[in-house]
Formats: C-alpha cells, structure tokens, sequence
C-alpha cells in the first residue's frame, strides 16, 4: 500500500475513463494531488473535469511521448505512482490507420515507463484492455493466464504496451501492475463508442449502424465500478501481477442498441446494419476471479439502472454532446459508415 500518496501522476486525464478516476479520487481521496498529462486529442475534453478541486489538480497539455517536456513542467520531483490511461482506443481508427497507435500506445507507455523508472515511482499502474486476449467462442472466458492473441492493430499496440511494461518490472525492478478491463459505458463516453453513439443518434432520430448482424458479445462494465478497482489496485494492488476487471453483463451489441432505443422510446427501424468490421472479435467475457478473491472486489453497478443514468446524463448535457461532436467526429462518421447513412 503507498502510505501518504500526495501526487500521482494519471496519463489522459481528460479522457472518459481518466477523468471519471480523476473524479472519484477527488471525491475519496481529497488529500491527494493529481498532475493530469493529456495532449487533448480529438476524444480529450478539459470540460470532463468541471467540479474538480483546482487547487489539488495539475494539469499539464503535453503528449506522453515527450518525456523531457514533461519533466521540465512537473510542479514536484517526488511522485508517489502513475496511472496510465492515455492511449488511442477506438479499434476502427486502428484499421484505418494504425501509426497514431503505434506512437502513443507503444511508444508513448515506453516513455512514461522512463519517466517513471527515473522518478523512482512507488507504483505504475497500466490501464490496458481485454481484446489483448483475442475472441471467445459461445463458451469460456478470459483469465489472467489466457495467451494473448489480438486481432487488431489497436489491441495489438496494448498488448505491446503491456509486455513492455511488464519488461521494465522485471528488468528494472518498477512496481508495474497490469490491468485488463472489459468494456466500459457511463457519462463523458466520447461517442464513437456504441452506448454513446446509440444514444445521441437515436435522440436526432439518426440511423444507428450496427456491424454485420450484430451478434458480437460483448461484458460490460459501468466506468465507476473498473475506476473504484483501480482505485482499490493502487493502494493494495500486487506489483509484477496482471488483475482483469470485468462488468459480469454480456449482453449482444444489438440488444444493447434495442434497450436503449426501447428506453428512448424509438423505432427498431433507426438501426442500419452495415458490413461487418475487418477480423471482428465475436465475444469478450472476463474471469475476474483473482481480484475479488484477493482483494474483494466484484461489480457493483446494476446495468438497467446505470444505463438509464448515461441515457438521461447525455439527454441533460446538449452543450457537452454539442462541443464534443466536432468536425472530426462527424467527417469520421460519414467515412465510416458513408454507405449506409
């Protein structure tokens, strides 16, 4: 456990999962002090942090790959642990391009497991996912000693990362725990995602487009329940170990897309099935045993009920969901998905 943890440094901050753990450590852990590494690329939002206490938050625009940049700009040497979120994250940006994933999920862990090894950090947590594991068929599901297997340049460039960082707790002996987490859905979600692009298409009574027939299953877990786990791995987390984090809800992407439209009060007939994405993961399902045996951890969110909080927080947010769906955003959907909408 760190003992007196003042600063932390968290990678991304201003990203869906980053922001929402810099909120819950703001609302639990007040006596500590966040130094926020983001580059506010087009998924990062300084807006996703309305309500923090300024005063216990630093915020630095740099890109993790600038190592010298972003120690010359660190307002304190004496860092207790990094919380490594930043990473590109949408696999269909990977398909299209995979060098962005390549420089910041690779080389930009590389560099932040530099940085850390140079400060002589207590603990590094990295943020990484479970499509590093590869698909499923109707049966089983990922533990931490399934082989990794990934089917896209996206979950190939986190799997990098992972060995990587891994690498530097066995060469160089830096507290590197590695965390593995299913798919997440709540507020601040930038909507290339399914939940949040499903939501906001449905409220412009939009065509929603779903990949191939929409059998692919997917567990889902709400963002405050994978942020209070690597709350929980932070403080009494095992270095050297890898720990999955799962939501114990798999549901078909084309129920999801139907519970929301019925929560909407919207017609089946929004959905247009487009074709199907290249090497497409059929099913992900995470065992995550080991953290709830070690450390009592389990899922708390109920999904019917947290998926009508993200429905009414995107409903109640028109100014957020107007800032956020920028020119990129749109020029992206239309290229994507131009056949069909």
């Amino acid at each position: 456990m760190i003992k007196n943890k003042k600063y932390i440094i968290v990678t991304g901050g201003c990203g869906f999962i980053g922001s929402n753990f810099i909120h819950l450590i703001n609302e639990l852990e007040p006596e500590t002090k966040i130094i926020n590494i983001d580059c506010l690329t087009y998924a990062g939002n300084i807006d996703n942090l309305k309500g923090i206490n300024e005063q216990n938050h630093f915020f630095i625009k740099e890109n993790i790959t600038n190592t010298e940049a972003i120690l010359n700009k660190l307002p304190v040497k004496e860092i207790s642990a990094i919380v490594h979120f930043a990473a590109e994250s949408h696999v269909d940006r990977s398909i299209q391009s995979s060098n962005n994933f390549i420089i910041s999920n690779v080389v930009g862990t590389h560099s932040m497991l530099n940085l850390a090894k140079h400060l002589n950090i207590k603990k590094f947590l990295h943020i990484s996912t479970d499509e590093v594991y590869g698909s499923l068929g109707y049966e089983g599901a990922f533990t931490e000693d399934s082989p990794i297997k990934p089917n896209s340049p996206y979950s190939a460039s986190k799997a990098s990362s992972d060995l990587l960082a891994y690498s530097f707790y066995k060469t160089h002996k830096l507290p590197v725990i590695i965390t593995r987490c299913s798919n997440n859905y709540g507020k601040l979600q930038y909507p290339e995602k399914l939940i949040p692009l499903t939501i906001l298409r449905a409220i412009e009574n939009k065509d929603i487009p779903v990949y191939g027939k929409g059998d692919n299953i997917r567990d889902w877990i709400h963002v405050k329940d994978h942020c209070e786990a690597i709350l929980l791995l932070l403080n009494k987390g095992k270095e050297g170990e890898v720990y999955n984090i799962g939501g114990n809800k798999e549901v078909k992407n084309i129920d999801i897309v139907k519970i929301i439209l019925n929560k909407l009060n919207k017609p089946d007939s929004l959905i247009k099935f487009v074709q199907d994405r290249k090497g497409h993961d059929f099913r992900y399902a995470i065992d995550f045993s080991k953290i709830k045996k070690q450390l009592n951890w389990s899922p708390k969110a109920n999904f019917e009920d947290m998926i009508d909080k993200t429905i009414k927080w995107y409903q109640q947010h028109p100014e957020w969901c107007e800032n956020i769906l920028n020119k990129d955003y749109q020029d992206y959907i239309s290229k994507q998905y131009r056949s069909s909408i």
